[in-house]
C-alpha cells in the first residue's frame, strides 16, 4: 500500500512540474514528499537566466574565399561553416509560403497609410478621434433623443422590472459560477436588451425596417492635411436601418461650427499610436452587397469584453467616434461622390458601447467631406459617458465581519440608462 501510494504521489508531482511554470504555482510544491526539491520544478522559477548570446558575425574581406567543411560533410573546428545557395521546391506549397519583400507587392505606395482598426488604443482619446474626423464635441445628448426617453408613450409594460429580469438572467440565472465570464454575459445582455426594446415593434412598425449585422468589414479612406488615413475592420454589431436616421442639427449650428477651432496636442503627432503601412488599398466600402435592404448605418454596439479591458473608457469613446465616421464617410461618399463637400442632408450614426455594466452614448453627424483643412464646417458629436446600468450583481453576498457589504442579487439598478438605451433605438422609427 506505501508503494501505491508513493506512486500516485510522484505522478501527482510529474503533473504539477508540467502545470507549474510561474509563481502562482508556490503552494503546490509543499506536495513534494520529505521536503525535497523538485528540480524541474523549481529550477524553472529560481533558477538564473542567462541572457541571450548574439549570433557571432562573419566578416567578408574581398577577394578572399573562406575554407569550409562543405566537402567533408560534417562539422570541423577551424572551418568556416558553408553557404548553400536557397533551395527551390519548385512547386507552391501553402504550408511553407513566404510572403515578398513589401516593396515588391502591386499595393506598395510610397506615401504611408494611417489606419485605424478595432484594436487601436490612441493615447489622447476622444480629443484624437475628433482631429482625426475634424469634429467638435458637445457634452450633453440631443434633445430630441431625450424626449422619446421621457415620453411616456414610449416606455414598455413593466420596463424597470423586464429590464432587471434581463440583467438577471445575463448574470445570474444562465450560470451555477459566481461570477461568469465577461466574454458570455456582455453580448448576452445587450442581445436581450435589444431583444426588450423590439417588444415595441406593435407601436412603431418603422422597427420591423430593420436588420442586426455581425462580423462586418467597413473601410474608409479620407485625406487629414499631407496624410491619408483608413478605419476599416470588424467593429462589433450594426442595427441597418431602411431609411436615414433625422437630422439633430439645423443649418444655423451647422454654419457655426466654421468658427470653431480644432484643439491641437502638439508636441504629439496626430498620427500616434496608429498602424502605419505603405501597402494598403484606397477604398471606401460598407462592407455589405449592392442592393442590401438595409444600406443606412443606424446604430452601432461595441462590447468591451474581458476581466482586462483592453481599451480604457477614453480610448473606447474614441473608437466610438471614428467608426461612427467611418460608416457616415462611407454612406456620404455612395450618396454623393468623392468629390469633397458640405452635405446638403448630413448623415447621423449612433454608437453604444459597454463593458456589460457601464455604458457610453456617442451620436455622430457628418456634415462635410472636405476633411483635408482644419478651416470650414466641422462635423459634430454627442458624448454621454459613464452611465452605470446597475452597481452590482452577484449570486453570493458580500459579507465582511459579520456584516453583509453588498447584497446576494442585483442591486443599485439606474433606470435612466436604459431609457437613453431605448431612446437611441427608437430614434428614427417615431
Amino acid at each position: 500500500m506505501f508503494n501505491t501510494t508513493m506512486q500516485r504521489i510522484r505522478i501527482s508531482a510529474s503533473t504539477v512540474t508540467q502545470i507549474c511554470k510561474s509563481k502562482d504555482c508556490l503552494g503546490v510544491l509543499i506536495m513534494i514528499p520529505h521536503g525535497r526539491r523538485c528540480l524541474s520544478s523549481s529550477s524553472c522559477l529560481y533558477g538564473k537566466v542567462f541572457p541571450r548570446q548574439k549570433p557571432r558575425v562573419v566578416p567578408e574581406i574581398a577577394g578572399l574565399e573562406p575554407v569550409t567543411y562543405a566537402d567533408r560533410m560534417h562539422f570541423v573546428p577551424g572551418l568556416a561553416k558553408p553557404r548553400f545557395p536557397k533551395w527551390e521546391r519548385g512547386w507552391k506549397n501553402p504550408n511553407h509560403y513566404e510572403s515578398p519583400k513589401p516593396e515588391e507587392m502591386k499595393l506598395f505606395k510610397d506615401k504611408p497609410c494611417y489606419i485605424f482598426n478595432q484594436r487601436t488604443s490612441v493615447v489622447e482619446g476622444v480629443r484624437q478621434a475628433l482631429w482625426l474626423s475634424k469634429s467638435a464635441v458637445i457634452k450633453e445628448f440631443p434633445a430630441q433623443i431625450l424626449s422619446l426617453a421621457e415620453d411616456p408613450a414610449n416606455q414598455i409594460e413593466d420596463q424597470d422590472e423586464r429590464v432587471q429580469n434581463a440583467i438577471k438572467s445575463a448574470l445570474l440565472w444562465d450560470t451555477t459560477d459566481d461570477q461568469p465570464p465577461r466574454e458570455r454575459y456582455c453580448p448576452m445582455l445587450v442581445h436581450r436588451l435589444l431583444h426588450l426594446c423590439g417588444v415595441l415593434q406593435v407601436r412603431h412598425p418603422e422597427l420591423a425596417k430593420r436588420m442586426l449585422a455581425e462580423k462586418y468589414n467597413l473601410a474608409a479612406t479620407w485625406r487629414r492635411g499631407e496624410d491619408v488615413f483608413q478605419v476599416r475592420g470588424h467593429n462589433g454589431l450594426l442595427l441597418n436601418s431602411m431609411n436615414p436616421l433625422p437630422v439633430l442639427a439645423g443649418p444655423e449650428q451647422i454654419q457655426g461650427t466654421a468658427d470653431q477651432e480644432l484643439e491641437t496636442f502638439f508636441p504629439i503627432a496626430p498620427t500616434i499610436d496608429l498602424q502605419c503601412t505603405n501597402v494598403y488599398q484606397e477604398k471606401s466600402t460598407t462592407g455589405f452587397r449592392e442592393g442590401y435592404p438595409c444600406p443606412h448605418a443606424h446604430t452601432l454596439y461595441v462590447m468591451e469584453m474581458g476581466n482586462t479591458p483592453k481599451l480604457l473608457p477614453e480610448q473606447l469613446r474614441a473608437k466610438m467616434i471614428m467608426f461612427c465616421f467611418g460608416n457616415a464617410l462611407v454612406r456620404a461618399k455612395a450618396l454623393y461622390g468623392d468629390e469633397p463637400r458640405v452635405l446638403e442632408k448630413p448623415i447621423v450614426v449612433q454608437s453604444v458601447a459597454t463593458n456589460g455594466r457601464i455604458f457610453q452614448f456617442v451620436v455622430f453627424q457628418l456634415n462635410t467631406t472636405e476633411l483635408q483643412s482644419d478651416s470650414g464646417v466641422k462635423n459634430l458629436v454627442w458624448v454621454d459617458e459613464d452611465k452605470p446600468l446597475y452597481e452590482h450583481a452577484q449570486a453570493r453576498a458580500h459579507i465582511k465581519r459579520r456584516v453583509v457589504k453588498i447584497p446576494a442579487g442585483l442591486s443599485g439598478y439606474q433606470p435612466e440608462t436604459f431609457k437613453k438605451f431605448l431612446a437611441l433605438f427608437l430614434h428614427g422609427a417615431t
